[in-house]
């Protein structure tokens, strides 16, 4: 694997990974490492560095739905635009083109579910090429960016029988 995969392959999982530690581990120089990130940050190869947050543990509430939406495609533009269109939305955490019954997958977050249906209902839904919309709401997560959020704990005390 070439030094920019492997690079790639650890801050995926750690973005906040020290240089030096990177070096090491890559067993190149810790400037060689500065270049490279530098590198592929100037090529859009890493598009930017995020926390991920197990908001269930905070006593903030939010609201996370994934809109399945089955749009019309426009000529010579196929999904873009209309994708561009959803995505400028602040409400919008990402949005995806994916094969199936649907074209675009959307991520949304808001305070409430109310919230949520309402940017679906008179936003989301109202666009011109959009013919239909789905709308799962997310209830738990257990899984996120391959981090298992709620470990379960082993109990290590030793059972003891009479």
């Amino acid at each position: 694997m070439k030094m920019e995969e492997e690079l790639l392959a650890i801050i995926e999982k750690n973005s906040r990974i020290d240089l030096k530690e990177l070096a090491v581990i890559l067993g190149v120089a810790e400037i060689d490492v500065v270049n490279a990130l530098q590198k592929m940050e100037e090529e859009g190869i890493v598009c930017g560095y995020h926390t991920m947050i197990n908001w269930e543990k905070t006593s903030i509430e939010k609201v996370t739905a994934l809109i399945e939406v089955r749009v019309t495609p426009q000529r010579g533009q196929g999904f873009d635009n209309i994708a561009e269109r959803i995505y400028k939305y602040p409400e919008v955490q990402s949005v995806y083109l994916i094969s199936g019954g649907y074209d675009l997958l959307v991520t949304l977050e808001g305070k409430t579910l109310r919230e949520v249906s309402s940017f679906v209902s008179d936003k989301l839904s109202t666009l011109d090429t959009v013919l239909s919309t789905a709308t799962h709401f997310i209830l738990k997560k257990y899984k996120d960016h391959g981090t298992i959020l709620n470990l379960k704990t082993e109990d290590e005390r030793e059972i003891v029988t009479p």
